[in-house]
């Protein structure tokens, strides 16, 4: 059984839909990585302006079927809870991130606009005791010949000295993948979505500026995922796929339905309540969204895709790529 390690070191496509085949038992007999983002529990104030649907109680479930799949690793992308300084807000994730350690999945985490809300150092602090391998500018982690970066994506929180360090970091990061023969693809992750239709939190131009064109550059880079907007989105750019998954447990934000929104290669599956699982095969990325159905009782498979090596990847140098916009 391969292990976990960690390492401290648009021109838009027209809208393309997926034909929902359900993934072959060989594909499911490979080493199950997961993602989640948005656990944290909805503040009173966020419930004027947005419905709640047992948030909460949705959190705890999609925790204890994360437990029951047993992944080889699991990375928690960002606003863990709702305010990270608060230790009393922690007790929940924590007895979670025992029980996952307990049966042997590796828990990463990167840092939302949550976890550093209030009192940033306190909130990193907090943070950093339950996911003692994060650096606040950028951590790579590896699973089943995966590298999963995990960037920091509160820019606003990062002085002019971080951003410079994260900048050449990632780019050397992505160089060094891209030469080792021991890693077979890469995924690019933050808090703040590049795209998102999202009404309430929109799309990141930093993310664009900073992430996006050192991702399509990348030649073993095959998803992009972020959270933040708390619903399912899937965008092609440039040939590459980017997910928004941020629907663990926030409050469901309404999203832009106009001609004018950026196609979404998932337009007709919104489930309110959902993670993502990723096995590897070959050198692609089978990627499988689960939601929780509506009677709170089950899940069920939905979004899924396999991957593919974009024509774009070709372009080495990041001047190559000149607009990232939709």
């Amino acid at each position: 059984m391969k292990k976990s390690y960690i390492f401290l070191l648009f021109g838009l496509v027209p809208f393309i839909s997926f034909t929902q085949i359900p993934p072959s038992p060989a594909a499911l007999q490979g080493t199950e990585i997961d993602f989640i983002s948005d656990t944290q529990q909805p503040m009173m104030v966020e419930k004027i302006i947005l419905k709640p649907t047992h948030n909460v109680k949705a959190t705890s479930l999609l925790f204890s079927e994360i437990l029951k799949t047993k992944p080889k690793s699991l990375y928690m992308l960002g606003d863990v809870v709702s305010l990270g300084y608060r230790n009393r807000k922690w007790k929940k994730i924590d007895y979670f991130l025992d029980s996952c350690r307990k049966e042997n999945t590796t828990v990463c985490g990167l840092l939302g606009n949550h976890d550093v809300m209030g009192r940033r150092k306190k909130g990193e602090r907090m943070f950093d005791k339950r996911f003692p391998e994060n650096v606040r500018t950028g951590y790579i982690s590896v699973t089943d010949s995966v590298a999963i970066i995990l960037l920091n994506s509160n820019f606003s929180k990062l002085s002019a000295g971080d951003k410079n360090k994260q900048d050449q970091w990632y780019q050397s990061a992505l160089n060094a993948l891209d030469s080792n023969e021991a890693i077979k693809a890469v995924i690019v992750t933050c808090h703040h979505a590049p795209y998102t239709n999202s009404k309430i939190v929109g799309s990141s131009k930093q993310v664009q500026q900073n992430f996006v064109p050192g991702y399509i550059a990348s030649k073993k880079a095959r998803l992009f995922i972020t959270g933040h907007t708390h619903g399912f989105e899937h965008f092609k750019v440039m040939g590459k796929d980017f997910l928004v998954i941020g629907g663990g447990g926030g409050l469901h934000q309404p999203l832009d339905n106009s001609e004018t929104r950026i196609p979404d290669a998932a337009l007709e599956y919104k489930p309110l309540f959902h993670y993502l699982s990723v096995r590897r095969i070959s050198d692609e990325l089978l990627v499988t969204s689960h939601y929780l159905k509506n009677d709170f009782a089950t899940f069920d498979t939905g979004h899924s895709f396999t991957t593919t090596q974009s024509s774009f990847a070709t372009l080495k140098a990041v001047g190559d790529i000149t607009n990232t916009n939709p």
